[in-house]
């Protein structure tokens, strides 16, 4: 048997296995002295039928598990010559393999690139300030308070804190937006719905809440509607000023609840200072784990940086998938129809691809630091982690890990999933971190 290595690229090779007479005739004699052990056929004891028998009745099935079985020694005989680190199987290309002839099995994999892993003792993150400042508590009193406000018609022009009602139409460049969009008549035609005037959160329609100040119930009013650039919901809009016609139908004052004994039993204290220090602890623990969060993406942006080699084609393509999939669960979700990605399709694909070259790209990193400093898995961390993701899937965890202990491949996404995990863990306790300033005010 002899093995060729080619390089089609630093990351993809080609294994061509030549495999003389010898090696063909002795794989299929033992495939062949397999079926004749357990053939029964009529006449004859169970192993005692005459090879010539058994390969006329099993003909077919013995030629299929005869090549797969020297497709399999072939693959196995070149990995141990050659020791590669192959991250994934290609393609496998054989031609004509059949008893008393000398065969060729071509394999192309992708393996694992070289990476040198920099210098992680320079790193560093910044966090911001955890102690939330008497401001953000102020904000937060006042969003609860909002969260339980009272609303009461008012015989007066509308002013900011105001909620509005009103129906609109929209028309682009004369067309009606509810021809343009019909499966989206939030931007089309509404026949009523509520506005908040000059809110923080806006609604559909970008900018409107800032052109109600003094309109009156009763009013009618033209406005212009600038949509972004980006505005991907009605694709039609994006960059565009659309013209709506808009008709009041009421105005409602907002009356904040007093901060009183039923106001601070609801929200499970018995006073303004136990209130306080219920937002603050909320505040504090939510600016924990935002500083978490960022040191993690600072560190690993930062050392991926200080990196190039080339990434596996195999793994980039099928990483694509999994971000195009995900990109599109979401959306449909949000409404936007499966005809708009039919039609946005090349560069929905590009910005895929781009995410998945950058994602593969950190997980091999990650995967060679884990390697160097000798991170494993142990059960335990294979415990918490099928315990985090049964309750996620509304699962008992006993039956969850009883799945995952069927689909090798999830469990191996797993493993993969808390090795990365505890990389990024390592590398962040490694980094000096740098406090910011608060703000001043």
């Amino acid at each position: 048997m002899n093995v060729q290595l080619n390089s089609v690229s630093p990351t993809r090779k080609t294994l061509v296995v030549s495999l003389d007479v010898s090696d063909v005739d002795a794989e299929h004699k033992a495939v062949l002295d397999g079926f004749v052990n357990q053939a029964r056929l009529p006449g004859f004891r169970p192993g005692k039928a005459p090879a010539a028998m058994v390969e006329k009745r099993y003909g077919k099935e013995i030629a299929e598990e005869f090549k797969q079985k020297l497709v399999a020694k072939a693959y196995r005989s070149a990995m141990e010559k050659e020791k590669l680190p192959v991250v994934n199987v290609v393609d496998v290309a054989e031609g004509d393999i059949v008893r008393g002839k000398a065969a060729e099995v071509t394999v192309t994999v992708d393996v694992r690139p070289e990476i040198t892993v920099p210098d992680t003792g320079d790193l560093v993150v910044d966090v911001e300030p955890t102690e939330p400042t008497d401001a953000e508590i102020d904000q937060m009193v006042e969003a609860l308070r909002a969260d339980r406000a009272d609303f009461k018609t008012a015989e007066r022009p509308a002013q900011k804190g105001d909620y509005v009602k009103l129906a609109y139409a929209g028309r682009l460049e004369g067309r009606p937006i509810a021809e343009i969009a019909p499966d989206k008549q939030l931007y089309g035609d509404v026949p009523q719905t509520w506005e908040e005037v000059e809110g923080t959160q806006e609604g559909h329609l970008p900018g409107l809440g800032h052109l109600l100040s003094g309109v009156k119930a009763g009013d009618k009013k033209t406005v212009n509607i600038t949509f972004p650039a980006e505005f991907s919901a009605v694709p039609a809009l994006a960059g565009k000023v659309a013209e709506y016609d808009l008709t009041i139908l009421e105005v409602r004052e907002r009356f904040l609840p007093p901060l009183d004994e039923a106001f601070f039993k609801a929200n499970q204290v018995s006073d303004l200072p136990g209130l306080r220090e219920q937002i603050r602890a909320n505040l504090q623990r939510q600016k924990k784990m935002n500083n978490e969060n960022a040191q993690r993406r600072q560190v690993t942006d930062a050392l991926a940086s200080k990196v190039d080699f080339p990434v596996p084609e195999s793994l980039i393509e099928s990483e694509t998938q999994g971000v195009l999939r995900q990109f599109i669960e979401e959306n449909m979700r949000r409404g936007i129809p499966a005809e708009q990605f039919e039609k946005d399709k090349k560069e929905l694909f590009a910005g895929a691809r781009q995410a998945a070259e950058k994602r593969v790209k950190l997980q091999l990193l990650l995967s060679k630091i884990a390697e160097n400093e000798k991170i494993e898995v142990t059960e335990s961390d294979l415990d918490r982690q099928i315990y985090r993701d049964a309750i996620r899937a509304g699962k008992r965890p006993e039956a969850f890990a009883k799945e995952l202990a069927k689909n090798r491949s999830h469990l191996r996404a797993l493993q993969e999933s808390i090795i990365f995990d505890k990389a990024v863990d390592f590398l962040v306790s490694k980094a000096k971190v740098r406090e910011r300033l608060p703000a001043a005010t």
